[in-house]
């Protein structure tokens, strides 16, 4: 067996056990990558600054989001189509989450219900990821399926309104299987096999600031908006009710050009003031990456491609791992910065890199 001591030996696993459309579609971005690649960076543009002689004997890495205790800051974020990287799909997932202690949002594009992973994992904090379908019929259904499963907070998705240019998937030729279960969007899409811009295309680009009460009020669920970077829009998100923002620039996935979330945090999370919650996604490999954006203003993070990595190469017990990798840096870090929790970390523990 490979020795597993960092998410970059579970992805580098996950490339060799996944077939091409399948890696590309996990692991790639959007247009030339520039955005893809940038997440990664911003972290090295930030370094720490520890405090020493603090009594670290007891570190706890425990927070909430949205009054949900967590063992971890680190919540999974929605992967689209998880049964391509494991028969199992968002039940592995979800087991291996909550054994880890912490929650996860569930894609519009899953291929498992909020009901199916609310019984392979009893008591997860399970989010359900929402796209709105042109048919809002669809999306009503759905809501109302995610409430009477359990849910605890709809996470809404801004910033694809259309599919950007995958290149990656486009030069392999990359679809999604007609028989790949789908129980939110195949009624929608229909069974030819098709590749992903064919299906975003049935979303709904109209959905504006408007249509946020008309989510809130059809699940009953707190809203989260994915896909923020910008005080703007972040002050426009509190006016409008949203309970958190996540930092997100859909992983590289859409616009190329724009910045890493890491560098958009601050802003994000000062034009927030504390009237809502701020999390982070984009490029988390290390608990490090955790306790940095945890500086700089978030509450949490989300994490995709590496819980799917773990879940690529070896199912619930690979996501398991690698949350526990996360865990485990995440601890250490805190100590060597002279923190025992989470809320303990500032922007004084971090400063921009000289060069």
């Amino acid at each position: 067996m490979s020795v597993r001591l960092s998410v970059a030996d579970y992805e580098r696993l996950a490339e060799e056990r996944l077939e091409p459309g399948q890696w590309a579609y996990l692991a790639g971005g959007s247009g030339d990558e520039w955005t893809l690649r940038e997440n990664s960076a911003a972290f090295a543009r930030w370094t720490f600054r520890p405090r020493v002689l603090c009594d670290v004997s007891e570190i706890s890495t425990a927070t909430t989001v949205l009054g949900t205790p967590i063992e971890l800051p680190v919540v999974v974020a929605p992967v689209a189509y998880q049964q391509l990287y494991h028969p199992d799909g968002e039940c592995a997932t979800a087991r291996g989450a909550a054994a880890a202690g912490t929650g996860m949002a569930v894609s519009t594009f899953s291929t498992r219900s909020h009901e199916e992973i609310a019984a392979a994992a009893p008591g997860l904090a399970q989010w359900c990821k929402l796209y709105v379908f042109q048919d809002r019929g669809v999306t009503r259904e759905h809501l109302a399926g995610a409430a009477a499963a359990g849910c605890r907070a709809v996470v809404l998705t801004v910033d694809t309104p259309r599919l950007a240019q995958r290149e990656r998937d486009l030069r392999v030729g990359f679809e999604i299987p007609s028989d790949l279960p789908l129980p939110y969007a195949r009624a929608t899409i229909g069974d030819a096999p098709q590749n992903p811009a064919d299906q975003f295309a049935l979303l709904d680009p109209s959905v504006s600031w408007r249509d946020l009460e008309w989510i809130a009020s059809e699940g009953g669920l707190p809203v989260v908006l994915k896909g923020v970077l910008t005080a703007e829009d972040a002050e426009m998100a509190v006016e409008h009710g949203a309970a958190a923002v996540v930092v997100s620039n859909h992983g590289g996935r859409q616009l190329d050009g724009v910045s890493a979330t890491l560098d958009v945090l601050p802003e994000v999370a000062d034009a927030v003031g504390g009237r809502a919650e701020v999390y982070l996604d984009g490029g988390i490999r290390r608990g490090t990456d955790v306790a940095k954006a945890l500086a700089l203003g978030a509450r949490a993070v989300l994490a995709g491609r590496a819980p799917a990595f773990g879940l690529a190469v070896a199912g619930e017990e690979g996501v398991r791992h690698v949350l526990e990798l996360l865990h485990d840096e995440l601890t250490l870090a805190l100590c060597l910065l002279g923190c025992t929790s989470p809320d303990e970390l500032t922007r004084a523990h971090v400063q921009r890199a000289t060069t």
